[in-house]
């Protein structure tokens, strides 16, 4: 009931209704208990309502918990460490491709994790083989320009970028197109001494398309991001981290623990202070 009052104004009226119409059924003294119950619950439901709206949250289904069940997902792997979520992406057939299911396990995990009150940091990785190999070709071969530009093809994967936690890339093997673009929309970047990082779509006659000609450039400088984007040219995680785009570099064995590790000691710190971000 408390439930059903808060989240749907037309849910109340109606309940009002259809209590009121039971309510007088009953004998005098039994029905003034009822009333004042009533009373006072929606009394509670409006005091609870306007706490959550100062914290931004507007409905009880926006109070959320990560998931970690397997069955949850079906391109996504999801544990909690401590207070750190770790998303792994799981298409290891198609190198982490990214496709529609991808970008839909993808953000309703980061949308658990962000309104979990216990996970104060999200890593973000793949397989040892390829974070992201980029788009998946499959996906895109039917449609034609109007078709990806009107339709918003990858518009939903921007939404991770709303997360008010800090999200960590650990980056291994392959990070082209999308997959670039998707390390490129967490708020720290982490690579494998093995990882590969390119904007390969120029080989296909199309450009970036998820940002990428943007967050790029801001990372390392409009000549670079020219060249990889015009050439298609891949760079190391040594030419990552020299040129500003990954922060740091690990042996491949170690990248996700040291992720995790740094999304421990910041979710140590202030809640308040790492979610403006």
């Amino acid at each position: 009931l408390l439930f059903n009052l808060f989240n749907s104004s037309n849910m109340y009226f109606h309940l009002s209704n259809q209590i009121r119409k039971k309510v007088y059924l009953l004998p005098f003294s039994n029905r003034m208990f009822c009333l004042v119950t009533y009373s006072l619950m929606c009394q509670q439901v409006e005091m609870l309502r306007s706490v959550l709206s100062r914290r931004g949250l507007t409905n009880l289904s926006g109070l959320r918990f990560l998931n970690c069940d397997a069955s949850a997902y079906e391109t996504v792997i999801v544990e909690k460490r401590e207070n750190v979520a770790l998303i792994s992406l799981n298409r290891p057939k198609a190198l982490n491709s990214i496709n529609q299911q991808v970008i839909d396990d993808l953000n309703k995990a980061v949308l658990d994790a962000n309104t979990d009150n216990d996970i104060g940091a999200i890593v973000l990785t793949g397989s040892t083989r390829a974070f992201a190999a980029g788009a998946d070709i499959k996906m895109m071969e039917t449609l034609s320009f109007s078709d990806t530009y009107m339709g918003g093809l990858f518009n939903d994967l921007e939404n991770i970028t709303k997360a008010k936690k800090p999200i960590i890339a650990a980056v291994n093997g392959f990070a082209l197109g999308g997959g670039c673009e998707l390390a490129m929309m967490c708020d720290i970047l982490y690579a494998g001494e093995k990882a590969k990082f390119g904007q390969p779509e120029i080989t296909l006659g199309v450009l970036p398309g998820a940002g990428g000609t943007q967050r790029l450039t801001r990372s390392v400088g409009k000549s670079k991001a020219m060249e990889m984007c015009l050439t298609g040219n891949f760079i190391d995680a040594q030419e990552a981290k020299q040129i500003g785009l990954a922060a740091q570099v690990f042996p491949v064995d170690e990248l996700v623990d040291k992720a995790v590790a740094t999304g421990q000691k910041i979710a140590s710190f202030s809640k308040n202070c790492c979610c403006f971000k």
